[in-house]
């Protein structure tokens, strides 16, 4: 009955990688999947690159699974900590640990993605989610991808 897009974009907001999942799916349990789907081809010779230098992420991504995926990966994350994972972390005193780094400024970037979401809600069809099959739905948000990148 509903759907979710989860997707990465590049600093321009031009569109990296997209996943179609339900509407009841976590948002942190796909961003392993979408890292993955990441090849930005290189203008000379060598390998596409499928490492971001950052994820710039909202705070439903505030997990210690995901920051442990993205060291693992060398994946610099900036993502506020959750208020609730703070204020424990502050009852507990010298024992909750330090809290995770955040670059206030380069966070002020993340608006980028919002702002290709509300590009894409544009289209009628995908923000009113007409279509029945989840394919059609990821084939309008391709078509929408693409005419993001030809703008360029």
């Amino acid at each position: 009955m509903t759907t979710k897009i989860h997707q990465a974009v590049d600093g321009h907001g031009r569109p990296l990688a997209m996943i179609i999942t339900g509407g009841q799916r976590n948002d942190g349990a796909m961003l392993t999947e979408v890292l993955a789907q990441i090849h930005v081809p290189r203008l000379g010779r060598g390998r596409p690159r499928t490492r971001p230098d950052a994820v710039l992420a909202d705070r439903a991504y505030a997990t210690g699974v995901i920051r442990g995926e993205l060291r693992r990966r060398a994946i610099k994350a900036v993502i506020p900590d959750k208020r609730d994972q703070a204020a424990a972390r502050k009852r507990r005193g010298s024992r909750g640990g330090r809290p995770p780094a955040h670059d206030a400024e380069a966070y002020k970037g993340r608006n980028v993605v919002e702002r290709f979401f509300a590009l894409a809600k544009q289209w009628r069809g995908i923000a009113t989610r007409y279509d029945k099959l989840a394919i059609t739905y990821r084939a309008g948000i391709t078509l929408c991808a693409i005419l993001t990148w030809l703008r360029v």
